[in-house]
């Protein structure tokens, strides 16, 4: 069983999760440059997506490297049982229109979830509330996708959640680059930061020195 937080809550600093890898070789280049997680994603029609059958020779390999995430949207629960009955991954991110709960039902199933959902406003910031997870992803609020639009948050809603919360892990997503993130750590004081498209050469492509650099930014 995955210990209840994504991220070692005595980590002592601000975590970071690249998100949307599809290659073996970047996955071990981004964990050797000291990201603290990984993010897959599972989703069809990501323009990240990639097949657990192609992915899980890779991932096996990363093995009690850092914790590799599933990012699933409105996956069923057989999918999300084979997910982690899989032997290659450690959390799984529920990114779709997942209910309270829903997620309630898989954390009693024994399933190591977490909840992401894009925040618009103090409302739906305090919806954010009712859900039963320990670890809690915030994005910017895109209607019309699931993660990865490149929009940037609401970074004062990310600073509220983490004065409404101080028990929870507060992940911050939505438009983070290299350029913006440390102003994005100051003001919100998460507990990890997100990023896929903000360090990409292109969707589903990582551009190291941008990991690198994000990185380096997020830690100074």
């Amino acid at each position: 069983m995955a210990t209840r937080f994504l991220f070692p809550p005595d980590l002592g600093r601000v975590a970071v999760k690249i998100c949307g890898i599809t290659r073996g070789d970047e996955a071990h280049a981004i964990v050797a440059a000291g990201a603290d997680a990984l993010g897959i994603n599972f989703w069809p029609k990501s323009k990240r997506h990639i097949a657990l059958a192609e992915a899980s020779p890779w991932l096996g390999d990363l093995v009690g490297t850092v914790p590799r995430v599933a990012v699933t949207v409105n996956a069923s629960d057989p999918e999300l049982h084979a997910l982690h009955e899989s032997g290659v991954i450690d959390w799984i991110q529920l990114h779709g229109d997942e209910t309270p709960d829903r997620v309630r039902s898989l954390t009693l199933q024994g399933l190591p979830v977490f909840k992401a959902l894009g925040v618009k406003d103090r409302a739906m910031l305090e919806a954010a509330g009712a859900f039963a997870s320990p670890t809690l992803l915030l994005d910017a609020y895109a209607p019309n996708e699931y993660g990865g639009s490149g929009e940037t948050m609401d970074w004062s809603l990310g600073a509220e959640a983490v004065r409404l919360w101080p028990d929870r892990q507060i992940v911050l997503a939505g438009g983070l680059t290299p350029e913006n993130v440390a102003e994005a750590v100051h003001q919100v004081r998460p507990a990890a930061v997100d990023v896929a498209s903000g360090v990409e050469a292109s969707p589903g492509r990582k551009d190291l020195d941008k990991v690198r650099a994000f990185l380096e930014r997020v830690r100074a």
